[in-house]
């Protein structure tokens, strides 16, 4: 999985009805038709053998349904897609996440409604691994733009052995969680220790932005969106008292910040030695990492006031543009259904994303395998998987002002005002997405 994301590039696009859900699709075995899929980089899903692999084991059962595919990345990606909809080229198929999916392509009316997919027995079965999962994959008007394949809870992590040399891991608890006062005292052993540079505070762009996010929310248990996901609330008074608490770790000398760097840049720092934690973590970071590191990367749960923390989730899955092509949509969404909820393929996709079922009745789909010990590991922090607040209308600009935000209190600008500029930003981005 990406540690970097790219912000969805506007579009200038008005916003249109959705197409809805077709309400007597063809048998699938009586559809032929030439599909597109395009596809983020989620774990070996932007690696051609592997989806090659999916594509010849669905012909082996629809061989009359032919897909091609093009692989995106989070540089360039978002600018290919908004591109595309403005040729009116747009793929059938596109995999990512609700944040791109449903709160922004679904929002300007351009994904068909996925609400046929979502059956009775699609609804339980999801639903009983989180709730949040189905509310991230509908619309405020109740069209389902997602359908899900996969999730997991975003990490941060640690040199162990670099703590363990500066007596810093009695600051961490057994069940991988600390407070804030002990990330503190574990900064300061390090510190003492001789570490020049513990962690890097990265603002030079939005990718991995989900880990500045999550440390500034929990040190003292802010939350970043109200319940309604209509409003941007990181201008609390626990919000500003996390935001400052950087600032003067920073001009303690505790922690570093980069301007110039995203979390790509900090991972490699971490892997390189060079600094003793990433706040951008997870499974599939691991995996991808594992070569690279010659210590062993300890995930952690961020810090937060309570001991309780709220972490943020990822979850891919797959949308369908509306090209009004009905034979398309049909061998779409059969492709699809094959992908995330056949018996054999289901799994097999998933555990090539590195990352965990949304559907219950798959149970562990490491076990037995060489990834066993190490997913039951990042398997431990989805109970403190917080809300989904990614969904928020206005996403898009957010992410710009958060950044920009970070990089101007570390440039010392008041934390306060520049806390309720970046709120008025994202709640006037959310405020116009939702007129339109």
């Amino acid at each position: 999985a990406p540690a970097e994301e790219a912000a969805p590039a506007e579009e200038a696009a008005p916003a249109e009805e959705a197409a809805p859900a077709e309400e007597a699709a063809p048998a699938a075995d009586s559809v032929a038709a030439d599909i597109t899929l395009w596809t983020y980089p989620i774990g070996k899903f932007g690696d051609a053998e592997t989806v090659n692999g999916f594509i010849t084991a669905f012909n082996a059962v629809y061989p009359d349904i032919h897909v091609s595919v093009e692989y995106l990345d989070y540089q360039s990606g978002d600018d290919q897609v908004t591109a595309a909809i403005e040729a009116g080229t747009t793929p059938d198929i596109i995999m990512e996440g609700p944040e791109r999916l449903v709160s922004n392509w679904g929002a300007k009316g351009k994904m068909i409604d996925l609400a046929d997919l979502w059956d009775d027995e699609a609804l339980a079965d999801i639903s009983a691994t989180s709730e949040a999962v189905v509310a991230a994959c509908k619309s405020e008007s109740g069209a389902y733009y997602e359908y899900p394949l996969c999730m997991t809870t975003h990490t941060m992590a640690i040199n162990k052995e670099l703590f363990e040399e500066a007596d810093a891991m009695q600051y961490i608890n057994d069940d991988r969680t600390w407070t804030t006062e002990n990330f503190e005292k574990a900064l300061q052993a390090l510190k003492d220790h001789g570490v020049e540079t513990t962690g890097v505070v990265y603002c030079g762009g939005q990718g991995g932005d989900q880990g500045t996010r999550a440390l500034a929310m929990n040190l003292y248990n802010a939350e970043f969106t109200n319940a309604d996901h209509t409003e941007w609330t990181m201008n609390s008074e626990a919000g500003v008292k996390g935001l400052q608490q950087l600032v003067d770790w920073c001009d303690a000398g505790l922690l570093s910040y980069d301007s110039g760097a995203v979390a790509s840049d900090e991972i490699q720092l971490f892997a390189n030695e060079t600094i003793a934690m990433s706040f951008c973590w997870n499974a599939a970071n691991q995996l991808t990492y594992a070569a690279e590191t010659a210590f062993t990367p300890y995930p952690v749960a961020f810090p937060s006031e309570s001991g309780t923390p709220e972490l943020c989730g990822g979850i891919w899955g797959f949308g369908i543009f509306d090209n009004g092509d009905a034979d398309k949509i049909a061998a779409s969404k059969i492709f699809i259904e094959f992908i995330c909820d056949d018996a054999t393929q289901g799994p097999i996709s998933i555990s090539n994303t590195g990352f965990f079922p949304v559907r219950s009745s798959y149970g562990n789909i490491y076990a037995g395998t060489e990834d066993e010990e190490r997913m039951e590991t990042y398997a431990s922090f989805q109970k403190w998987l917080g809300d989904y607040y990614n969904v928020t209308l206005g996403w898009a600009e957010q992410r710009t002002a958060w950044w920009n935000m970070l990089q101007q209190i570390f440039d010392g600008e008041d934390v306060q005002a520049a806390a309720d500029a970046y709120v008025e930003t994202c709640n006037t981005a959310t405020a116009d997405a939702s007129a339109n």
